[in-house]
């Protein structure tokens, strides 16, 4: 089920974001199952095929039957991990949020306030997934999703993630002029990016509103002729530099 959460920040601005339901988020992962096991795959078979060109390499590295089987065995449990874990947290992080389902579906992470994942988020909700797939290969986290008003699996939880919509940005508009001589906190342009991916949902007088509040943050720091630019295209500014 598809449920909207507002979201407020830190200067006092709300933002209505579309969870993603289960549904979306169960194909999100479905995509990037096999996209992962096609990587595995083609993982044993370069293994493979290595083993059959070089039959005696075992051999030659002097070394007891059991240890060799050892080291084979830990090469095989960390690239399982690289390729099943690894991979979640490395597209989240690098991508906004998204791994290539996510992307593929529409949806992304971002933390609790609205803002984009990071590194910590990342690592911390994936590696819960290694506990969620253990406990019956995701059904507590569809559980989980189906009862917590946020659609949130444990990873989320643990982490302070939720799972939304990607709604469509308007393209950003450069204005005309000098380019912006404030340097932006993360939360500032998340702000600011926020604005302009969500503005076309809003109605037109509490578009103009929003735009004002937001604007009235950073009118102040900047110089002329960006000082008198109307709201929108001061933002669009900000957001393009």
């Amino acid at each position: 089920m598809d449920r909207t959460i507002a979201v407020r920040t830190p200067e006092s601005i709300a933002f209505a974001y579309e969870l993603a339901g289960l549904g979306s988020r169960f194909l999100a992962v479905v995509l990037d199952l096999l996209i992962q096991v096609t990587c595995a795959a083609a993982l044993v078979w370069a293994m493979t095929a290595l083993a059959l060109r070089f039959p005696n390499g075992a051999a030659r590295l002097s070394l007891p039957d059991r240890t060799i089987e050892s080291l084979a065995l830990a090469v095989v449990i960390v690239l399982v991990f690289l390729v099943f874990f690894a991979y979640f947290i490395i597209f989240e992080a690098a991508w906004n949020g998204q791994t290539p389902g996510k992307r593929a579906v529409g949806i992304r992470v971002v933390r609790d306030g609205g803002l984009a994942i990071d590194f910590t988020s990342a690592l911390i909700r994936n590696l819960i997934r290694v506990l969620e797939v253990g406990l019956g290969f995701y059904a507590v986290s569809a559980v989980s999703t189906l009862l917590s008003k946020e659609n949130k699996r444990l990873g989320d939880f643990a982490a302070g993630t939720i799972v939304v919509r990607d709604m469509p940005s308007a393209a950003p508009v450069r204005a005309a002029g000098p380019a912006s001589v404030i340097d932006l906190s993360d939360d500032e342009r998340a702000l600011i990016e926020r604005f302009l991916q969500r503005r076309l949902l809003l109605v037109p007088q509490g578009r103009r509103t929003l735009a004002a509040r937001i604007a009235a943050i950073f009118r102040e720091r900047v110089g002329e002729p960006l000082a008198s630019l109307e709201d929108e295209a001061l933002l669009e500014h900000l957001g393009a530099g």
